[in-house]
């Protein structure tokens, strides 16, 4: 330490000071000074602790040691704080590390005296003894300590039970004295200080209630009792005690902090917590407090907490305990941008720089500035300022910043204004409704799902329903939009929280009603998972990139554990049902180009089976390890042996909204070889495991619907074959078995998932089948034979064509006559023309066969312009949730336009439907 810096320390820490004037002989050889400019590891701290304290001395000798131990490491960081030798993340998280292995080794000294005197603590379910769970909260729970931080602690553990010593006493009472004893042994003041201020005011009940719980009644506490301010406080909660009985106890405690759905009653609590610190600071005259105060660090944990708590519980990367880490979170999700990222950062890091200043200044638990002279010239100095006027002009640029986004983020929904009335507003909407609509609406308010909501419920519902009258009314389709949106606010009536969300968002709400007088579809999807509420009102209407689609799904599950299954599926289903919610909402309100939304659609059905598919073999090789393939070649996740064939509109890129998933399954085992796991299956047991789970994680019902339905029946020999096929057994089946309306579907068929070698093998075999040569009367029959099948089965019915219907899809003219077209001018003619089977949808399989000659460029752009005029129409018709069924009358020339060109290239002999226009 050169003179300087023993200067700065002396001049700016009077307890550093007194440390080094008042301890003799503390620097051991491997903490010499030279090395106080190095930052700690965990590791280092646990040795320090463990080399300086005796765990079999008396208690007065142990507490005296870890005193001391503290005050070294505190004048250490303290002298690297006031030397800018450190910063605030890393001394917080030494702080932190040092608070954490101090209740360790507090724990483990109390126990042997408790062991003696009552026994082991035995749980009455398992019989295992019982180990105290120590949970962090706050700062400290958050790794962010302060210099002079109190620890907030919660004490648990895993059942209730009885000692087995000679003097019995329960579970609870054991704990209750391990947790005082360990209260005691960092708190108490001795001459040589204390470690650390326990504060146990946080756990459930507060003070006066028992220092320690089981898990099953704090798992009852949290679900019957807890407070919505005690969900801010749960955030930073953190296990530092109890193994993998602690890990389940947090388990179970996120639902509490983090809801399934979208939760912005969390303002409420932040009103409340709000105007209690603010009654706080005024009785106790703390403005200058640098946390409480205006502008202060309360205001940017609460910023990061409120959205935390409404989005944490689908957005896992928010359940950050940290508080950089999840307002970096907030930046990355778009819900501040880069410029209040950069401001509430570097405004949290110079208060929290601050407050360490003030702390060390006397080592107490405060964040006021001093009022002293001196104290004040010691804290300027220690944060390199001249004078204090320079420090306060820069302290309230910082505080100004941070109130600014506190009110931009916060403030304008804690001040809402006065709230309007229900009454005069069905008399209000009267002259927008007909009479059946208008007795709905009645129906609603005395329906006894609303009769019996619980009182917030109802008044959330009362105060809301003003604002949804005057979006309904400020639409052209009042009635319309009303009667769709109305099956949504009876879905998620008990769950009220979503009706605070539409109040709190009026632009939103008014988002909403536009979206429900033009998409009944819409409406319904969030009628059954309201979960989509939060990604619905938050979209910008742009179509997504594939990139960030991808990335995004990868984020998502790489914050999750293989074995969390549920949460794996949540995250599959969310990540579809909102992206194609999505997807619908530019279809309609920005007016995608068809071919661009589709593109869209099968990106993400394409993201999630790879995703799946990635996670299906992982648990299953988890389990048993990992199979050969044919080459003896040990597969793994850069090797799967695995692929996944789309067909229908997925391989053809038209997937529409609420389009199943037409698979195939194909390996490249070694079918009879075992994995090389602990629990040996054979290759071909593998790969069905594989494909079992893959469809257990798409298609499993849970609360959150499903991915997508999936259908396997086009795999080699339909229902009666293997759910998944060897190379070789598909190629042979291909060549060899295959009807001729399978290599039919096969012209629509690509892979879209799996090992890239396998996939370029599949694709092989796909073009060598389909550019066979085949007699072109053979294929024209069939393909006649086979439309005709589906027009008995699936088109309109004759009386329903002589009332003017044409169904826009399996009616003559329609979109399968000219899929039919384009499947038949691959299979037909690309035995001479090999490139019309390189691409698997209709659009550039018709331009290919007008390059290749085979039909005129007329021809195909009449096919193109008729089948996305059709599409297009199907398209719109799902979003209205209307039949395919039209007026014939609209589309009769494009039908003309269709039907001659199948009578010219297929079916000369279809004059029947010519004259039937």
């Amino acid at each position: 330490m050169d003179q300087q810096q023993l200067e700065r320390t002396q001049f700016s820490s009077l307890y550093a000071t007194q440390v080094m004037q008042n301890l003799d002989g503390i620097w051991q050889s491997d903490y010499e000074i030279d090395q106080f400019s190095q930052p700690l590891t965990r590791q280092q701290i646990a040795t320090f602790l463990k080399d300086n304290l005796d765990a079999n001395s008396d208690e007065a000798t142990w507490m005296r040691q870890i005193r001391q131990i503290r005050a070294r490491l505190m004048l250490r960081w303290i002298w690297q704080d006031c030397n800018n030798l450190t910063d605030v993340r890393t001394l917080t998280r030494e702080l932190s590390d040092f608070a954490d292995l101090a209740v360790i080794v507090a724990k483990d000294f109390a126990r042997p005296a408790l062991i003696a005197k009552y026994g082991e603590p035995i749980g009455e379910d398992d019989g295992t003894v019982q180990d105290l769970i120590v949970i962090a909260m706050g700062k400290h729970g958050a790794q962010e300590l302060n210099l002079s931080s109190d620890i907030d602690l919660i004490f648990a553990f895993d059942e209730n039970g009885e000692t087995n010593g000679r003097k019995c006493v329960d579970v609870q009472q054991f704990c209750i004295a391990w947790g005082q004893k360990i209260i005691q042994l960092l708190e108490q003041v001795t001459a040589d200080g204390f470690v650390f201020r326990v504060d146990m005011r946080l756990r459930p009940w507060g003070d006066g209630s028992a220092l320690a719980l089981s898990h099953a009644a704090l798992e009852k506490y949290l679900i019957q009792h807890g407070r919505e301010w005690e969900r801010y406080a749960w955030i930073k909660a953190r296990a530092i005690t109890g193994g993998k009985k602690a890990e389940s106890l947090m388990q179970m405690a996120r639902p509490f902090v983090f809801r399934r759905y979208v939760d912005y009653s969390a303002f409420a609590a932040l009103r409340e917590m709000k105007a209690m610190i603010e009654k706080e600071v005024m009785r106790r005259n703390i403005e200058e407090d640098v946390k409480l105060g205006a502008g202060g660090i309360r205001e940017i944990e609460f910023i990061v907490q409120v959205f935390q708590l409404i989005y944490g519980g689908s957005r896992f990367e928010l359940q950050d305990r940290q508080c950089l880490v999840a307002l970096k979170h907030l930046m990355d999700d778009n819900f501040i941008d880069q410029q209040a990222f950069d401001e509430l950062k570097h405004a949290y890091l110079f208060l929290r720089r601050v407050e360490h200043g003030i702390q060390a200044l006397e080592d107490k638990q405060t964040q006021s500035l001093p009022q002293d002279e001196q104290l004040r010239t010691r804290l300027i100095f220690a944060l390199n300022f001249a004078d204090w006027d320079s420090f306060q002009t820069e302290l309230k640029q910082k505080r100004s910043r941070v109130s600014y986004y506190f009110d931009a983020l916060i403030q304008e929904r804690i001040n809402a204004g006065d709230e309007p009335t229900v009454s005069g507003e069905l008399q209000e909407l009267q002259p927008y409704l007909d009479e059946s609509s208008y007795q709905r609406i009645e129906a609603f308010w005395q329906s006894n799902a609303v009769q019996r909501l619980p009182s917030t419920a109802l008044k959330r519902l009362k105060d809301f329903w003003p604002y949804l009258v005057q979006a309904v009314i400020d639409v052209e389709q009042t009635q319309t939009a009303l009667m769709r949106l109305l099956p949504l606010i009876e879905s998620i009536l008990r769950r009220s929280v979503y009706i605070v969300m539409l109040m709190e968002n009026r632009g939103a709400l008014q988002r909403l009603v536009k979206m429900a007088s033009v998409s009944p579809w819409i409406c319904e999807e969030l009628s059954r998972y309201p979960v989509l509420l939060d990604e619905f009102l938050s979209m910008d209407f742009e179509l997504p990139q594939r990139q960030d689609l991808e990335n995004a799904l990868r984020q998502q599950l790489l914050r999750i554990e293989l074995d969390q299954v549920e949460d794996l599926m949540r995250v599959l289903r969310l990540f579809k049902k909102s992206n194609v919610l999505s997807v619908a909402a530019s279809d309609v309100l920005a007016e995608s180009p068809l071919m661009r939304v589709s593109d869209v659609l099968t990106d993400i059905a394409e993201i999630t089976v790879h995703s799946a598919l990635q996670l299906a073999y992982q648990m299953v090789a988890k389990r048993h390890g990992y199979p050969l393939d044919v080459n003896d070649q040990r597969c793994g996740l850069d090797h799967l042996g695995f692929s996944v064939i789309g067909y229908g509109k997925l391989g053809g890129i038209e997937l529409g909204y609420g389009s199943d998933l037409d698979l195939v399954f194909v390996h490249h085992y070694q079918e009879q070889a075992e994995t090389d796991g602990t629990k040996p299956i054979s290759g071909l047991e593998f790969a069905m495991r594989v494909a079992q789970k893959f469809l257990s994680l798409m298609t499993t019902q849970t609360l959150d619907g499903r991915v997508y339905e999936v259908d396997s029946r086009l795999r080699p020999n339909g229902d009666a074959g293997l759910l998944v096929s060897s190379l070789k057994a598909f190629e042979h089946y291909q060549k060899h078995s295959a009807w001729l309306w399978e290599h039919q579907a096969l012209v629509r068929a690509r892979t879209i998932a799996g090992d890239g070698d396998l996939n370029q093998r599949i694709e092989a075999i796909r073009l060598e089948v389909l550019t066979t040569p085949r007699e072109e009367s053979h294929v024209r029959e069939e393909v006649i034979k086979m439309r005709q099948k589906m027009k008995d089965h699936l088109g309109s019915s004759k009386d329903q064509q002589k009332d003017g219907i044409f169904h826009l899809k399996q009616d003559a003219g329609g979109i399968v006559d000219i899929e039919f077209m384009a499947q038949y001018a691959v299979l037909a003619w690309s035995g001479s023309n090999p490139d019309l089977a390189h691409y698997s949808d209709n659009v550039r399989i018709l331009q290919d066969a007008a390059k290749t000659g085979c039909i005129s460029s007329v021809d195909a752009e009449t096919l193109t312009q008729a089948y996305l005029s059709e599409r297009m129409m199907s398209h719109r018709l799902a979003l209205a949730n209307q039949s395919l069924q039209v007026d014939a009358t609209a589309w009769r020339d494009i039908r003309f336009g269709v039907c001659k060109l199948w009578q010219r290239l297929i079916d000369p002999s279809s004059t029947q439907d010519l004259e039937g226009m």
